[in-house]
């Protein structure tokens, strides 16, 4: 598996050169475009990696499936489909144009960024700080690392040049759909995006929603299984933002991408892979990540299709 894995990265790695590196916030634009690195782990406790895996990196919008399953867990379907609807976009992931012209003013999804907003509104905590700790102490467990933590450096970044997500929180609380303070909403959203990860940490999450949502090696069930056919299947059908179509055909795998160049996928009953590849295609996904997990998809037959 290693050696097909070198392969697939080393093949892949001429992509990044025709991708970019996200610089609406800034602190991302440090990142080297040519990274580009795997990490496979299956169902039987075997681990697998390739290219620059151990390169850590923000989660971004792969926090988004993370703070789905807690809100689902604190409120439930009705509660929560009630704020956001269920529905693909075709339409970038910081669009704000169907807020207001479409009735009732929701968001499509939980996997744009207005829907995450709304659904880490719907954490459970007394204030900010509790909801955001319950966050980080609930993906510390399902990624099996207990040290991950916020980057403040791109915490900050984030903060100080959110604006357009900042306009559509508050245009949401105007509707009614966010409640509370919304820069304590804001808050926890710039931070669950800038947790720091590598792709061991999000290929241990794939491994759990490919497990039903029960952790691999102590047999922990985290979430209910419910829960967890509901995560991949938003990631089937927005994961990777509105290029979501396209992947769910070329590659057939459950998969969150994130622009800080991370892709988290999850094939069910068998195996969790993690991605990292900053150098983004122009939909904001890991363009040298896509081609890889296409071709692993390929070569190993991984489409659930």
């Amino acid at each position: 598996m290693e050696s097909l894995l070198n392969r697939l990265v080393e093949k892949n790695r001429e992509l990044t050169h025709k991708g970019n590196v996200a610089t609406y916030i800034p602190m991302l634009g440090r990142a080297n475009p040519r990274e580009l690195g795997i990490c496979v782990l299956d169902i039987g406790d075997n681990k697998y990696v390739a290219g620059d895996y151990k390169q850590k990196f923000t989660i971004q919008s792969i926090s988004k499936i993370i703070s789905l399953m807690i809100a689902l867990s604190d409120n439930g379907e009705e509660k929560v489909f009630n704020k956001v609807g269920m529905e693909p976009t075709g339409d970038p992931f910081n669009s704000i144009i169907k807020l207001e012209t479409v009735y009732p003013s929701k968001p499509l999804n939980p996997m744009i960024n207005a829907g995450a907003i709304v659904i880490s509104s719907m954490i459970k905590g007394k204030d900010s700080n509790e909801k955001f700790h319950r966050l980080l102490e609930f993906i510390r467990e399902i990624s099996g690392n207990n040290s991950l933590n916020v980057d403040n450096e791109v915490y900050l970044s984030e903060k100080k040049t959110g604006d357009r997500n900042r306009a559509m929180a508050y245009f949401m609380k105007s509707q009614g759909v966010i409640e509370g303070d919304v820069e304590e909403v804001l808050d926890i959203y710039f931070k669950q995006c800038s947790i720091k990860v590598d792709c061991e940490d999000i290929a241990n999450i794939g491994l759990f929603l490919a497990n039903e949502g029960m952790l691999n090696k102590s047999n922990k069930q985290i979430i209910s299984p419910h829960i967890a056919r509901i995560i991949k299947t938003f990631m089937v059908t927005c994961g990777m933002y509105d290029e979501s179509g396209e992947f769910a055909i070329k590659v057939g795998i459950p998969a969150k991408s994130g622009v800080g160049g991370g892709i988290l996928a999850s094939v069910p009953y068998r195996m969790g892979i993690g991605i990292y590849g900053p150098s983004l295609n122009k939909k904001g996904n890991s363009i040298g990540g896509y081609g890889l997990i296409k071709d692993l998809s390929t070569e190993l037959d991984l489409s659930i299709f």
